[in-house]
């Protein structure tokens, strides 16, 4: 088996392999990082190179922390009966994968978005890795 074919086992059950020790120390120092972090070398190299992912000029990738769970509404004080208060039974329009995407292309206006994948998530948030284009650079 290939070395590619190994890390991706690897990373689908993470906790019987190294992925699980190797994350939890990696996981300490990124929540103490802001949200958007250009990183240089992807976390999951095999899953970045199936969407898209060159390891040459023009490809730049950025880690996100998005925090997890639905968005909340805010509940009246008054005028309504309970049933009619819209707070439970809500879902969030976005996927929190559209919301990174979006977040790092604000962040990076002069880069297109290619794709996203899940890089790891713990109880309170979730990173997802952006690979991010330079048109200018792809067009020539």
């Amino acid at each position: 088996m290939s070395a590619n074919r190994h890390l991706r086992q690897a990373w689908n059950e993470p906790k019987k392999s190294f992925v699980g020790s190797l994350m939890r120390d990696r996981i300490v120092k990124w929540r103490s990082q802001p949200s958007i972090v250009r990183i240089d070398l992807p976390t999951k190299p095999s899953r970045a190179r199936a969407l898209g992912y060159r390891s040459k000029e023009g490809f730049v990738l950025s880690r996100v922390k998005v925090r997890r769970g639905g968005s909340r509404k805010r509940r009246p004080v008054l005028g309504r009966r309970q049933k009619r208060l819209g707070v439970t039974k809500f879902s969030q329009g976005k996927s929190l994968r559209t919301i990174a995407e979006e977040r790092v292309s604000r962040k990076f206006p002069n880069l297109r978005v290619l794709n996203s994948y899940l890089a790891w998530e713990d109880g309170l948030y979730k990173w997802f890795e952006v690979i991010l284009v330079n048109p200018r650079l792809q067009s020539a």
